[in-house]
């Protein structure tokens, strides 16, 4: 029986439907991405030992060092001891961060197995500084295991893995530090509503998105996370991304239901987070787990390559700031003190709007004005001068009409000369254009919101040709300079995707007589070298509507650069 078999820490009375072993009782395929289906489909989801058995096949084929410890080193380690002492006396080491050992379906008393697994991974492993997931994960596994060895191992391996480009568990502050930053900025592009909603109660994002790895591995209730674990063990961590944005999808549902259209108001962030993880820990009530899968599985995310790239991008930020170990957080309101920022254009209020649509590794810079045409004229060559050597930056612009509308621009102005005398765009899928007034609205490259637009690109694509369709035929006939590979932020560079048309990556371009913002059928902005008169349109690069008026006189305009806080 598999209650003998694989059972013997399990309490089989709180295993409610899934005590009963029916189905298959045996996987028979070697192709990857059949096996892939059948992880999703949840072919061996009622069979307790054979999902056991498929546990072990799939850790037992991760690529591991070529010394990591087996079963037989932790009955070495621990044949020795006489007697197994209460699980309160075996505290867990500090690299988990404090996290308790999820109980799930286990017996009261294979908590001390647990406690004693993991601080055998830790004398195994002294390179691991900072893995608060570990705890879960082992007591997951303990629910699939024929003993403690055995449990040891498995886990053993997944810590181990040493694949090029993948990764099952944070190790490291910076790797899960990065993870949450990289999480931030996932919720920006696949669910906007839900940030939005976070944005308007939590005083810092920032500190909300921190447990999103304990909503997927901590809250979710056993019969949830273990079809979580089905499908992360075949297909690996972008599993968990998947799973805690369509979790706050949810959470934004739950609450739009319960407010009835009513409000928001901004509270705690440590009310927002309590609340959430009640939502989830409750989430069987409404929330199937085939129907978490379904929702995941439908969000239209970029791949693994993508994700990895942003998570480096991540990692080298906080590196830069000195960020590699724990530390007491800063609340990203500090960035954005109303006492002290002074713009002609938005309001400290709809300065952090703005800030909430950044990439997370700005978010803790603060604001520096860069160039106002109130102070430095309206020339276009005095904006270069004051904006070079800053990226990015931030555009605002207020028009005659008291429309406000803007950019966020990935890359140095100064980019612009790599094309000599022509006008030609550069920098990366980062870049964004908006509007406050009359209405606040954003909109981001359009191959995150419609990613068949590009497949992934293992090689650089061919330098193409680029046109804008404004109205002065000078800027027609645009070109895309080539830019060394490590000068780019790595994340969303449009050398990373096969385009299926070069409209779709025009993300900013400047000449002497010029400054344009998103190309294609069009331009989301064109300004003339006075900085006096423009021109607003949809461009295919963003999918933008006209942010303003299509022609219009500008009565002012300022530029915004990113001043490390933590410097400061």
């Amino acid at each position: 029986m598999a209650e003998e078999e694989y059972g013997s820490f399990v309490d089989w009375n709180q295993m409610g439907d899934l005590a009963k072993s029916s189905g298959p009782t045996k996987v028979d395929c070697k192709d990857l991405k059949e096996f892939k289906k059948m992880a999703r489909l949840g072919y061996w989801a009622k069979n307790h030992k054979l999902r056991a058995q498929v546990y072990e096949q799939l850790i037992k084929t991760i690529p591991c060092r070529t010394v990591t410890p087996d079963a037989e080193v932790y009955r070495d380690i621990m044949g020795n001891a006489g007697t197994k002492k209460p699980s309160s006396n075996i505290p867990l080491p500090e690299f988990v961060d404090g996290n308790a050992l999820p109980l799930y379906c286990l017996k009261a008393e294979a908590v001390t197995s647990a406690h004693q697994i993991i601080n055998c991974v830790a004398g195994q492993f002294p390179d691991i500084s900072h893995c608060p997931s570990l705890p879960a994960i082992t007591s997951m596994l303990l629910h699939f295991s024929k003993d403690e060895a055995q449990c040891f191992e498995l886990v053993s391996r997944i810590l181990a893995c040493n694949e090029p480009g993948k990764r099952l568990l944070d190790q490291t502050f910076l790797a899960f530090e990065s993870s949450c930053m990289t999480f931030g900025d996932l919720a920006i592009k696949y669910c906007p509503a839900s940030h939005k909603l976070i944005v308007a109660t939590a005083q810092d994002a920032l500190e909300v998105y921190t447990d999103w790895q304990r909503w997927v591995l901590f809250d979710l209730p056993f019969s949830h996370m273990v079809r979580v674990l089905d499908v992360y063990l075949v297909e690996g961590y972008k599993v968990l991304f998947r799973m805690a944005i369509a979790l706050l999808k949810f959470y934004r549902k739950h609450k739009a239901e319960a407010q009835g259209g009513e409000g928001s108001q901004p509270q705690d962030s440590g009310k927002v987070r309590a609340d959430i993880q009640a939502f989830i820990k409750g989430i069987a009530s409404t929330v199937t787990p085939e129907k978490l899968l379904e929702k995941a599985f439908s969000i239209r995310m970029f791949s693994r390559k993508e994700i990895t790239l942003l998570q480096l991008t991540n990692e080298k930020s906080l590196q830069q700031k000195g960020i590699t170990v724990k530390q007491k957080r800063r609340n990203v309101q500090l960035a954005l003190n109303p006492d002290t920022f002074s713009s002609e254009i938005v309001s400290a209020k709809e300065m952090r709007d703005i800030w909430s649509w950044i990439p997370e590794r700005f978010a803790l810079c603060q604001p520096q004005l860069l160039f106002t045409t109130s102070n430095h004229g309206c020339s276009l060559n005095r904006f270069y001068q004051h904006c070079e050597g800053y990226e990015p930056t931030l555009l605002l612009i207020r028009t005659t009409d008291g429309d406000v509308c803007g950019a966020f621009l990935s890359t140095d102005w100064q980019e612009r000369k790599r094309g000599g005398n022509k006008l030609s765009f550069f920098g990366t899928g980062e870049c964004f254009v908006f509007r406050m007034k009359p209405e606040m609205e954003h909109f981001e490259w359009v191959v995150i919101r419609h990613p068949e637009l590009a497949s992934s690109s293992n090689t650089q694509s061919q330098e193409e040709p680029a046109s804008s369709e404004g109205q002065n035929s000078e800027y027609n006939g645009l070109q895309q300079p080539e830019k060394p590979a490590g000068d780019l932020s790595p994340f969303l560079s449009a050398r990373h995707f096969n385009l299926t048309s070069k409209n779709t990556s025009m993300f900013m371009a400047g000449n002497f007589d010029s400054i344009i913002v998103g190309g294609g059928d069009g331009n989301a902005l064109y300004i003339d070298s006075e900085l006096n008169h423009g021109r607003a349109g949809r461009c295919a690069t963003f999918d933008n509507p006209p942010l303003c008026a299509e022609s219009f006189q500008v009565a002012l305009l300022e530029t915004w650069g990113f001043q490390d806080a933590m410097a400061s």
